[in-house]
């Protein structure tokens, strides 16, 4: 049963996820994860007003796994719920190839804004989400649902914020239409406090299969 809307989670939400224990360890003999450019941002103040139109939204069922082709992703989906400070729990970091969304909010597919998040690296190197910041408008992201079918979602825009100005709103308010955040770290790094931001991608539903 949900107990909260995606409003709940606040500005903190994936602080947990930006440790970057890999660079740390490692220093210059890593390469940090590619950051989206400006070309990938929103245009408008809110949409792009997308080229590619959407789909009916699906009934609610769980996701089991997200794909990301363009970057190389297959992953697992594990639910996840609030810590007692109010941000967004997160994966298990050793589970380096596990996604979790946020199960008391929207399931992704239908009516409204669904959150799925996941480590950029952990202390062995890059993890789930690392090429995160790569990916484009018009790419594709595929989630399996519960009830056998599979979500299609088409990337609107990939942006990146700094953690002390996380727009919230933007990025768990209400949607009209059927919409996907997937959420990383990224931005500045420093040794001494990890990530300095996270990288968002916007995507909305345009299509689903059996």
């Amino acid at each position: 049963m949900r107990r909260f809307g995606n409003t709940a989670i606040a500005g903190v939400t994936v602080v947990a996820l930006c440790s970057g224990a890999w660079l740390l360890r490692s220093g210059a003999e890593t390469h940090p994860p590619p950051q989206p450019s400006a070309a990938q941002a929103h245009l408008g103040r809110d949409r792009d007003g997308s080229a590619h139109s959407a789909a009916p939204a699906l009934p609610p069922s769980p996701p089991d796994r997200i794909r990301i082709p363009s970057i190389r992703v297959d992953a697992p989906l594990t639910g996840l719920g609030l810590t007692r400070t109010g941000s967004l729990d997160v994966p298990p970091a050793e589970q380096k190839n596990l996604a979790g969304w946020y199960e008391a909010g929207t399931t992704p597919g239908e009516t409204g804004t669904a959150i799925v998040a996941g480590h950029v690296d952990n202390a062995d190197g890059p993890a789930v989400f690392y090429a995160l910041g790569a990916l484009k408008k018009g790419d594709a992201i595929e989630v399996d649902r519960r009830d056998g079918g599979v979500a299609v979602f088409t990337v609107d825009a990939v942006e990146v914020y700094k953690a002390t100005g996380f727009p919230d709103a933007k990025v768990y308010g209400a949607a009209a239409r059927p919409e996907l955040r997937v959420i990383t770290c990224g931005g500045g790094y420093s040794p001494a406090t990890g990530y300095q931001g996270n990288v968002v991608v916007f995507a909305h539903l345009t299509g689903s299969s059996r």
